[in-house]
């Protein structure tokens, strides 16, 4: 089951993320709410059983060193599979727009472009590989769905006025990324820096927060939106060597592409009040240049 670009197991999977979400929709919109709600944080519950079961499966359970590395939460949805749970019920508004903007946009990101399958190449033919590209998936669809269809059954309600929040709580998820890394180091689970090769990155990266990595497409795009301080060693034996500041280097990126994209969702389902504050606007203002 070799994943590339537009292949017919990428077609596969793309329409069955999307097949699975439309069905889920029709089989819970005429359900009552505690059935709603028990399916949907079912599935994050069991997304969060699954994360740590893998461990008992290839390939983590024939390879220690990735199996410790990657039963934590090492990327954005590891840690969303994480945190999901417990926002599912939470009151904040603000903390279920960071659900659905987060898990959406994510999700939407891995149906499109699927890197992680993508990168095993041939070797996603063994069954190892298999079982781990079954559960990529499923994870991803599941931190996408569950807050979309919270949004669509009516539990949530977005507005525009909040997305301006959606960065934020983005940069601080990729802080407790960096903290658990850290404190996997710590414990000796891996190593985290090189002593001998300073201006490598040597860790799991794939959520990009040590810098854009080697010949990734991704990152290249987001270090566009990076200013150039944040690209070079500021002090020390190495300043002026390239090397992106840990965090610091996404603060720009997440605001320039993360607040317009969740603004264009918010727009979904949220376009009529915002043409009605528009348009009040226009006329706040008409209103003042007729005074004048």
């Amino acid at each position: 089951m070799e994943i590339q670009m537009f292949n017919g197991w990428y077609f596969f999977w793309f329409f069955l993320q999307i097949g699975a979400t439309v069905g889920l929709y029709f089989a819970l919109r005429k359900a009552n709410s505690k059935v709603q709600h028990g399916v949907l944080f079912g599935l994050l519950v069991f997304g969060l059983v699954c994360h740590f079961l893998k461990v008992f499966i290839p390939p983590y359970s024939t390879d220690e060193a990735r199996m410790l590395r990657d039963s934590w939460f090492v990327n954005i949805c590891g840690a969303n599979i994480a945190l999901f749970p417990f926002m599912y019920f939470m009151k904040n508004k603000y903390v279920k727009d960071y659900m659905f903007y987060l898990g959406v946009l994510t999700g939407l990101i891995v149906l499109f472009y699927p890197q992680e399958p993508i990168a095993k190449g041939d070797q996603a033919a063994q069954m190892a590989e298999f079982w781990d590209i079954v559960r990529f998936y499923f994870h991803h669809w599941m931190i996408m769905t569950v807050p979309l269809l919270m949004v669509l059954l009516g539990h949530h309600k977005l507005s525009y006025k909040r997305v301006w929040a959606v960065p934020i709580g983005l940069l601080l998820l990729m802080l407790f990324i960096i903290l658990n890394q850290v404190f996997q180091a710590e414990l000796g689970f891996f190593e985290l820096w090189n002593k001998d090769d300073f201006l490598a990155i040597h860790f799991k990266n794939t959520s990009y927060i040590w810098g854009p990595g080697e010949n990734d497409a991704i990152g290249e795009f987001l270090a566009l939106f990076c200013p150039e301080f944040f690209k070079k060693v500021p002090v020390g034996p190495y300043a002026g060597q390239e090397r992106y500041w840990p965090w610091f280097w996404m603060i720009f990126p997440a605001f320039f592409l993360v607040t317009p994209l969740s603004f264009g969702l918010s727009m979904i389902f949220d376009h009529k009040r915002f043409v009605h504050d528009l348009k009040q606007i226009i006329n706040k203002f008409s209103r003042k240049k007729v005074s004048v």
